[in-house]
């Protein structure tokens, strides 16, 4: 796995939260044309450092899609680590989204 240094990422942040069972890593590839701008991606990865590679791969590929498109945003992407049948709830996307919140912005959803 490439170092987020040498992919070129801002920011690699980790979110967790024991009650509703949340693994979200959110990854800020680039800033430099402004806010990064993602969606989120749950999957059941089978590891951590499967979730921090992918996640790290579609922030990028979010930098360059944006800036073809002549968008004044940066790319970010984050990932919920678990199965979308059977552990997303109500309370897991709450508190995914309070933590977004907490970004105030750096990272925006499209």
């Amino acid at each position: 796995m490439q170092d987020f240094y040498e992919m070129g990422h801002e920011r690699i942040l980790i979110c967790q939260d024991k009650i509703t069972g949340l693994k979200a890593i959110v990854a800020v590839h680039s800033t430099v044309c402004g806010p990064a701008l993602g969606g989120t991606r749950m999957w059941n990865y089978t590891s951590s450092e499967e979730a921090l590679t992918d996640v790290m791969r579609l922030s990028r590929g979010m930098t360059y899609k944006n800036a073809i498109s002549g968008l004044n945003l940066g790319g970010g992407k984050a990932v919920i680590i678990g199965d979308s049948k059977t552990q997303k709830s109500p309370a897991l996307f709450e508190k995914f989204g309070e933590f977004i919140d907490s970004l105030n912005g750096f990272l925006h959803y499209g």
